[in-house]
């Protein structure tokens, strides 16, 4: 125990009152009483207690499949028989590329064949057959738009809530630090990678910003050992590690109360004391030997193609089952990219990921945990409907395309069966119930019982939230 007496400074400081303390609630207090609008209040924290919602929530907790890349929406989620139809001709309207000098003005139709499927009637291409049995569980919006057509500019857009700007909290920070985690023995917030690789803009995917650390995604290794040097060795094992970890525990302790509030700091604590926990917890949760072989069959588990990616499905249910709030799955690099070879390069990857997608909708529900578990999939993106390459037609690609594009929901509070939204005849623009992305991060923030102008950081003197004040809807038409 520090016995060490303080100074008066030291006094202040280790009660909240230092000079800049109070100099700061000074100024909050003036903004308080001038703004119009009422300035949010917040009193940020560092821990991942569970929190109150705002108002009673649909939704627990989150898996995001996300596609780098950008899907191919025409050829996959959003059947166009008019850019079938005028396959070859000269598309008439404006184009933005992205590559310039591979580019091409003609249409380019699907070569791959759509058709309804479920209760539902929702149209999906030959490329997602098992996708199409769950059909009836799925909200697709075929009316996204970022209204811009690169790849990093869009990744962070969907995550951070501003085009192109780096340095703010992913959608996942957001939502641990507004509800903390239902369990204390396993990270709130998980990211499973790809054994290739990060995807496109790397760390910046589950990064925490302007957020103390403990919010920021744990990345769990594509390969076993996913978590390294969780079990200490045998001779430092029970007691004598126990003792050790006490020791070091009060010496933290004592550090931070020298220096009170440092995030960081008390974040690294949060984290050694996560550890030790989570030689336990995570070891059980990572462990798909318990699952039957049933299971593993459904997942893919039994197929080289979707071996892998089943595993990651799998692992992603396993987690949420246990408490954890926010799961999300990242490709290595963007392999929805098909600038060329649009045929093959579609067809591996969904050889990759259909069936684990479609298992995990079918998984969740049969175990009674989809209507309280929000399962996303899409990308950043969509493709343009024009040819990209001069080569042969079967080597042809298509570029970028944020002005219109496919994802889907399912489960934890949306409505089930639907599509929403549309894009004009050839799959270019959004025209119909048009849904940005903080459209989209508004709207999930209500499933889970937020408002999400509520939920609020306070960085730089400003009260940020996680669409950055920009407009944005909750797209009521969506939630069941």
């Amino acid at each position: 125990m520090n016995m060490l007496p303080k100074t008066r400074r030291q006094f202040l400081q280790s009660t909240g009152m230092g000079v800049g303390s109070l100099a700061l609630q000074w100024m909050l207090a003036q903004e308080t009483a001038t703004a119009k609008p009422p300035v949010l209040k917040a009193t940020p924290h560092n821990d991942l207690l569970p929190r109150q919602t705002h108002f009673q929530p649909r939704a627990k907790a989150m898996i995001s499949l996300f596609q780098h890349g950008g899907p191919s929406h025409m050829d996959l989620t959003d059947p166009k028989p008019e850019l079938t139809k005028y396959d070859g001709t000269e598309y008439s309207g404006d184009i933005h590329f992205s590559f310039v000098n591979d580019a091409s003005k003609k249409l380019l139709g699907s070569p791959f064949k759509f058709k309804a499927h479920g209760q539902c009637g929702m149209e999906l291409s030959e490329l997602l057959p098992h996708t199409a049995g769950v059909a009836d569980e799925l909200c697709l919006i075929r009316s996204m738009h970022t209204g811009a057509n690169g790849h990093e500019v869009s990744i962070r857009y969907f995550h951070g809530g501003i085009p192109a700007v780096l340095g703010r909290p992913t959608f996942g920070s957001w939502l641990t630090y507004a509800l903390g985690s239902e369990t204390q023995d396993l990270p709130a917030f998980m990211v499973l990678a790809d054994p290739g690789g990060h995807p496109v803009d790397g760390a910046t995917n589950w990064s925490n910003g302007f957020m103390p650390s403990m919010f920021q995604g744990t990345v769990l290794r594509p390969k076993e050992p996913r978590i390294l040097n969780l079990q200490p060795p045998s001779h430092l094992a029970g007691d004598y590690q126990r003792q050790n970890l006490d020791f070091l525990q009060e010496l933290n302790r004592q550090h931070l109360d020298a220096h009170p509030g440092e995030s960081d700091l008390e974040a690294r604590i949060a984290s050694y004391e996560l550890a030790a926990r989570m030689q336990t917890a995570a070891t059980e949760a990572l462990d798909i030997s318990q699952e039957t072989a049933a299971t593993h069959k459904i997942y893919g588990l039994d197929n080289p193609k979707s071996r892998e990616y089943g595993t990651r499905c799998l692992l992603a249910r396993r987690l949420v089952e246990r408490g954890v709030r926010f799961v999300q799955l990242f490709h290595s690099g963007q392999p929805w990219d098909n600038h060329s070879n649009l045929k093959g390069g579609l067809t591996s990857v969904c050889e990759k990921t259909d069936q684990p997608t479609a298992a995990l909708v079918a998984d969740l529900r049969q175990r009674g945990m989809l209507d309280s578990t929000l399962v996303h999939w899409g990308g950043e993106i969509g493709r343009l409907p024009v040819t990209q390459g001069q080569g042969a037609a079967d080597k042809a690609g298509r570029d970028h395309n944020g002005q219109g594009f496919s994802i889907w929901m399912a489960g934890g509070g949306v409505r089930s069966g639907m599509t929403f939204g549309k894009t004009d005849e050839f799959g270019h623009h959004a025209v119909e119930n048009i849904v940005t992305p903080n459209d989209f991060q508004a709207t999930v923030m209500h499933l889970f019982g937020l408002d999400h102008e509520q939920v609020v950081f306070p960085h730089r003197n400003q009260q940020q939230i996680v669409t950055a004040h920009r407009p944005a809807r909750v797209v009521k038409e969506v939630i069941a």
